[in-house]
């Protein structure tokens, strides 16, 4: 990064040197702006909105969704890779929730957001 005082005019120095002190590493800039992507896709904020709902099997969710099975497991994968959501077996079933509360929180506060 440029010396402040070498190639830009900058009028508030101390708040700039205040924040730049306060902006995490670019690493964890670039895994917030990925998680954020996952958000970008509809099919996967309408499995996330059913899981804040209830816990539901892939089978439930395709034909909740109007999906296919092959498609609502690819979205899965996804947001598993993502730690959104969470998964427990019971028998040959396997069961999906959103993983904790932070993305519900994240749903909810995006839900009030769009509503306003």
């Amino acid at each position: 990064m440029p010396d402040l005082n070498e190639e830009y005019l900058c009028l508030h120095e101390d708040v700039v040197n205040s924040v730049k002190a306060q902006m995490p590493p670019d690493e964890i800039l670039y895994d917030l702006a990925e998680l954020y992507k996952v958000f970008g896709d509809t099919t996967r904020i309408r499995i996330l909105y059913a899981l804040f709902e209830s816990e539901l099997c892939v089978n439930d969710m395709a034909l909740l969704l109007g999906l296919s099975q092959t498609a609502v497991s690819h979205q899965l994968r996804v947001l598993k890779n993502n730690k959104l959501v969470k998964f427990r077996k019971e028998g040959k079933i396997i069961f999906y929730s959103l993983s904790d509360d932070h993305v519900k929180s994240i749903i909810s506060i995006g839900m009030e957001h769009v509503e306003e």
